[in-house]
């Protein structure tokens, strides 16, 4: 093999190498989407919901009537039954000492009313079914809230990254300058060092926000249910200042719509209605029970000398019946059943209560947060824009030894502070306004 394809197998194998290695970049959509297929409590509810549906399909079968069949086959043993007299009385010429009978029968038992307790156990057990579904969609909701969160923190703290990266360069820059100074005699090594604290500071603030990052992603892919040591990155959307500086929703309107469409309220009306249904369960034990059962039977035995087939003919019964169970003294079953049922429905309702108020709070707190960081963002962006004019100026100033070491380094630190809190108060905007969409709209 000569050099030269020696030399482009290497060139391609550069080239290669990166691309087998590179993250898959996540976007928003698809982390949701993976989550909502993969995180383990989601899925523990959606088991909850089948155990569910299983009870409900169970209470409607009980509803048809119960069959079973039964056989009974026994050998008995007599040593000393008295010769010559069987056990019915009888004078016979030998007594089997052993002796086999065979029992069939085929029985069925049908509720014919028991003041629709069973119909309303099959209405309460849908209700049951519901809640779990009600319950899967309120944890995928609330999922998908904690992942745009994080999302957004990880889109911020990857921003600041580069704000604290151009901190870094100027700084180095400073430092090298500072240098110079040193040597032609224009600054001595007191002012130096403070220049170094300053190049190692901005070093210091890029670990601690990639660290910032790491974290943040740490979280997310732990919502994601992601265990592999495979990279993990996100897709960096384009964020421009308009998506900060939208108009805020209204947040009557936003909290009108979130009783509508959150998944939390259509759970407590489930619970109202299965309370309806556990007070009419709790009166029917008032009630009386009237039910059907019949029956077929046949047997056989060794001791009759009847081949097994006419036996079973000339044993054969059939039989019927219809039961009455009235409750005369329950010992205050059913009273305290409907009282506590009453009692719960009043619970019920103060939970409705609360949570109205927690989720006008939770709104006014994302609405208030939005419209205060757009204000901020305005301010911030205005300030930071100041503050590097008023940096630029100093530097050249300080280049030209008109201006000071802390001069020099209180502008940037002002500068420093000004980027961070535009950026804060951008990214904190975006995610407050479309958490307002997200309980407007209910989804992401």
């Amino acid at each position: 093999m000569n050099g030269k394809v020696k030399n482009a197998m290497a060139a391609l194998l550069l080239v290669a190498a990166p691309l087998a290695t590179q993250a898959k970049q996540w976007s928003l959509k698809d982390c949701i989407d993976y989550a909502l297929a993969n995180n383990i409590a989601l899925q523990k509810t959606q088991l909850t919901k089948a155990s569910a549906q299983e009870d409900y399909l169970q209470s409607k079968a009980a509803l048809l009537p119960s069959l079973s069949a039964s056989t009974n086959q026994s050998v008995n043993y007599t040593p000393w039954v008295a010769s010559g007299i069987s056990g019915d009385g009888f004078s016979r010429a030998s007594i089997d000492k052993v002796y086999y009978n065979g029992n069939y029968s085929v029985m069925g038992n049908y509720t014919i009313w028991n003041g629709n307790k069973n119909h309303n156990q099959v209405k309460l057990n849908q209700l049951s079914a519901e809640a779990a579904q009600l319950d899967s969609a309120t944890q995928a909701i609330k999922l998908q809230e904690q992942i745009a969160q994080l999302y957004v923190q990880i889109l911020y703290s990857t921003e600041a990254i580069q704000v604290n990266k151009e901190s870094y360069l100027s700084s180095q820059q400073n430092e090298e300058r500072g240098k110079e100074m040193v040597k032609i005699g224009k600054m001595s090594q007191a002012d130096l060092a403070q220049l170094t604290a300053q190049r190692a500071q901005d070093e210091f603030n890029i670990v601690q926000a990639e660290s910032n990052v790491k974290n943040y992603k740490r979280q997310l892919k732990e919502l994601l249910q992601i265990t592999s040591d495979e990279a993990f990155d996100i897709e960096i959307p384009n964020t421009t200042d308009e998506m900060a500086l939208v108009a805020v929703p209204a947040m009557n309107g936003v909290y009108a719509a979130a009783l509508d469409n959150r998944p939390e309220f259509k759970t407590i009306k489930n619970q109202l209605a299965q309370n309806d249904l556990n007070i009419k369960i709790a009166k029917a034990g008032k009630l009386p029970t009237i039910s059907a059962n019949g029956g077929i039977s046949t047997s056989n035995t060794s001791m009759n000398s009847n081949g097994l087939a006419k036996q079973l003919k000339t044993n054969f019964s059939v039989g019927g019946g219809v039961g009455v169970s009235i409750p005369l003294f329950e010992n205050r079953t059913t009273k305290t059943q409907v009282n506590k049922a009453l009692i719960q429905r009043e619970s019920i309702q103060l939970d409705l209560k609360n949570q109205q108020t927690q989720l006008y709070s939770t709104i006014e707190n994302y609405w208030l947060q939005a419209t205060t960081n757009q204000s901020q963002f305005k301010a911030a962006k205005v300030s930071s824009e100041s503050a590097q004019t008023s940096y630029n100026l100093l530097s050249e100033q300080f280049k030209l030894g008109l201006k000071n070491i802390v001069e020099l380094r209180t502008g940037k630190d002002n500068l420093l502070k000004a980027k961070q809190n535009e950026l804060q108060a951008k990214y904190l905007a975006i995610l407050n306004i479309n958490m307002l969409k997200f309980y407007k709209e209910g989804h992401i």
